[in-house]
């Protein structure tokens, strides 16, 4: 009863252990499953299913004191039966509901719950768990967005399974230098071209890939392999689908009774109660479900907005208590899960898709903040492709979209993501945003991913972008790998590789994320070449230089302040002739390094000269730096 107790305060975040289907004994030792299920306005609840031939009123379900919990023990059921409970409704209507605890489910279009014993797998991250727990105050985060089912398929088009995709997928992560992988959301759901997003199985890991122990190994073989794994979760609304959450007892029991507040008519969903205590527990725990038993690393949190503004979508709303526009409840309930959290497991992340101003989204509960340890920075992504879209001539009026980011980059801890939203519904892919012939489409594109590495924050990069695919995200199909056959894509890849380990093992462009230490601007005001420069800064004071000339144009003596004299070298060259750029030198005559000279530029008693090559990104650093090479990397791939 004191977990009862707990569930209904709000208070419990292991209310898994609580409601569900589990195996166990009954008093005379004999094996099988019990039930329990929240259902407080029903007027009687039964279990059916395979292993009483789905008749109601079989096994009934007794009511546990005033808890709305309602709870039975089933002598025959054994794992992989499957099972629904039939509810009868206030209004005497007998309603079959999928079990909104259930640790599987079947396949769509079927929607039964499946019985299944969560004590199915051996987990062998010990050393990754014992790296993570002792946590870092910075570390490189670089995130590769996958969708499972449309990453690879096999020949015959039919799904891999998790424990494919674990040997196939975390080399290729590895392999690329990406040191974390963000699923989209892998929680059941019925429709596949919902991607994920219209959750009817809250605990249940997707059956299309296979069972839950599957999608273990996965998670545990990427944490051998020193990858962090992120999921897509979604507590801000749930499908209206007759087997699920909606209308659960006959009553607005998940979602808020009142419309205005409970629906979300834009995706044709409804919005949980974020009020209601036992719908907290539901949430809280089913987060700490997937970080605790299934050693998720971090959560991000999709479509945070429509859930803290009460007119989110909405042209009639309900206002809250003060009469303003902010969803309380909902506040209240993403500052308590993310408190416990930040209590209970510091090592994780959690992550807002936030597209709005609304402030400390990262700051500190207690300081009235929301709690999350990041938040994408929607305004970098959109500023960012809507000046990299424009034809190079009108670049010199719209400076500011590339710059401006940097007058907010440090009021939150942001990653920068370049994500499957950016990709689809006809907002064309992302190389096809880019203007003019092939050549400078393709590099375009280096030099966007260039600047994306040397901005600070986190980096995400969606899969398929990184060989670029042409035609928008299809996610009934896998991504089209066949394009690696041509050496456009080919180098490009092989510079998205380059880049990604980079990054991971250059301190100056992640050690100091979060403040003016580790940014310096040079160039950010020369509009009529479209050139920008920075330094980024490690703890030690060690800097690179990051100069971007974004017009097809080479730019003949450009100067570049540095802070030390002596030599320089290009250590990374986005129009490198191997990553299919046009090998253009950087001075008149090639050369392997660029000597200083005791000239002052942007406020330094030392500068370089040089060409800029055309279309391009470029990191400058002291000779003594070594250009990058992944292959000396090793173990780079985790936090350094």
């Amino acid at each position: 009863m004191n977990q009862a107790y707990l569930f209904n305060q709000g208070h419990d975040h292991m209310s898994y252990n609580l409601l569900g289907a589990f195996p166990t004994t009954d008093p005379d030792n004999q094996p099988g499953y019990s039930f329990a299920v929240w259902a407080p306005a029903a007027a009687a609840v039964s279990v059916v299913g395979s292993f009483n031939f789905w008749k109601p009123n079989v096994h009934q379900l007794e009511k546990l004191g005033d808890t709305g919990i309602w709870t039975c023990f089933v002598v025959d059921a054994r794992q992989w039966d499957r099972y629904k409970y039939a509810i009868q409704t206030p209004d005497g209507v007998e309603i079959w509901k999928a079990d909104p605890y259930a640790r599987h489910m079947e396949t769509r279009p079927d929607t039964a719950s499946i019985l299944y014993d969560p004590r199915d797998f051996t987990w062998q991250d010990d050393k990754w768990r014992a790296v993570r727990q002792a946590g870092q105050d910075s570390y490189p985060l670089n995130i590769y967005e996958v969708h499972l089912g449309s990453w690879r398929r096999h020949a015959d088009r039919n799904f891999m399974n998790y424990r494919e995709l674990a040997t196939e997928l975390g080399a290729y992560l590895v392999d690329m230098g990406y040191n974390a992988v963000e699923l989209m959301p892998v929680m059941e759901h019925p429709l596949d071209a919902s991607w994920g997003y219209q959750v009817t199985g809250y605990y249940s890991v997707t059956s299309r890939f296979g069972t839950p122990a599957d999608f273990k190994f996965m998670i545990n073989h990427f944490h051998q392999l020193g990858l962090m794994v992120i999921l897509d979760w979604v507590p801000a609304h749930f499908p209206k689908d007759a087997h699920a959450l909606a209308r659960f007892d006959g009553t607005a029991l998940y979602e808020h009774g009142d419309p205005r507040r409970g629906e979300l008519r834009e995706w044709g969903t409804y919005a949980f109660d974020f009020g209601k205590c036992e719908v907290r527990s539901f949430l809280i725990s089913n987060a700490w479900f997937w970080l605790d038993e299934f050693h998720i690393d971090g959560l991000r949190v999709d479509a945070v907005s429509s859930m803290i503004y009460a007119d989110y979508g909405r042209t009639d709303f309900l206002p809250n208590s003060r009469g303003g526009r902010e969803n309380l409840d909902a506040i209240g309930f993403l500052q308590q899960l993310n408190q416990l959290i930040r209590d209970k497991l510091p090592d994780r992340l959690m992550i807002a898709e936030e597209s709005t101003a609304w402030p400390k989204v990262t700051g500190p509960v207690e300081d009235g903040g929301l709690g999350f340890t990041h938040k994408w920075n929607m305004g970098w992504m959109h500023d960012t492709l809507d000046y990299l879209k424009c034809d190079f001539v009108y670049r010199t009026w719209h400076r500011e979209q590339l710059s401006f980011s940097m007058t907010y980059a440090f009021s939150e801890r942001y990653i920068l993501p370049l994500s499957h939203d950016e990709v689809v519904h006809g907002k064309l892919s992302l190389i096809d945003r880019m203007p003019g012939d092939l050549w400078r489409k393709f590099a375009g594109l280096r030099a966007l991913y260039l600047y994306q590495m040397c901005h600070p924050g986190g980096k995400l990069q969606f899969m398929g972008s990184e060989f670029g695919q042409f035609i928008e995200w299809r996610f009934d199909e896998q991504l089209e790998w066949f394009l690696l056959e041509f050496d456009q894509h080919r180098l490009l890849r092989d510079f998205v590789r380059e880049l990604n380990h980079f990054y991971l093992k250059t301190p100056a462009l992640w050690q100091q994320d979060e403040s003016w230490d580790g940014f310096r601007w040079l160039v950010v005001d020369d509009a009529p070449k479209s050139v920008f420069a920075f330094n980024r800064i490690a703890q030690g004071g060690q800097s690179v230089t990051i100069v971007l000339n974004l017009t097809p144009d080479p730019v003949p003596n450009y100067r570049i302040g540095v802070s030390t004299a002596g030599r320089y070298a290009a250590v990374l060259n986005s129009d490198d002739m191997c990553f299919g750029g046009s090998g253009f030198p950087l001075r008149p005559n090639p050369a392997t390094s660029l000597v200083s000279e005791a000239i002052e530029a942007q406020g330094f008693s030392e500068s370089l000269v040089f060409d800029l090559p055309p279309l391009c990104g470029l990191v400058l650093a002291r000779a003594a730096i070594e250009r990058s090479n992944h292959a000396e990397e090793g173990d780079q791939n985790g936090k350094t």
